[in-house]
């Protein structure tokens, strides 16, 4: 009965893989981005006004980029070699880890 339910649910979910992981690293680009940026702020105070902006566009246009086309698919590799047993549980788990973090860092 359980084995159903979890199979019917890691079904549901594994078409899904690409998608969940993209929203999984962007959901963590959103609550930590802030993080990242105000590291490299204090590592790039010191430099004049249009290298500081020159930076800043790079890191947030495509560094952000790289790293989410970089991770998606490393995240997407895991997600589908979890069993089909748990592979809906886990994502589920995943998604409420996420909505906790958020909390906590009063995104919500």
């Amino acid at each position: 009965m359980w084995q159903d339910v979890l199979l019917s649910m890691s079904g549901f979910v594994r078409p899904y893989i690409f998608q969940i992981s993209t929203m999984i690293i962007a959901t963590l680009l959103v609550l930590y981005g802030d993080n990242i940026n105000r590291a490299l702020k204090r590592q790039i105070s010191h430099y004049h006004f249009l290298i500081r902006t020159l930076i800043f566009i790079l890191v947030c246009a495509f560094g952000y980029g790289l790293l989410l086309t970089w991770l998606v698919p490393v995240i997407a590799n895991l997600l589908a070699s979890i069993s089909g047993l748990y592979l809906g549980v886990v994502t589920l788990g995943i998604l409420i880890a996420l909505g906790l973090l958020a909390e906590r860092k009063r995104v919500l």
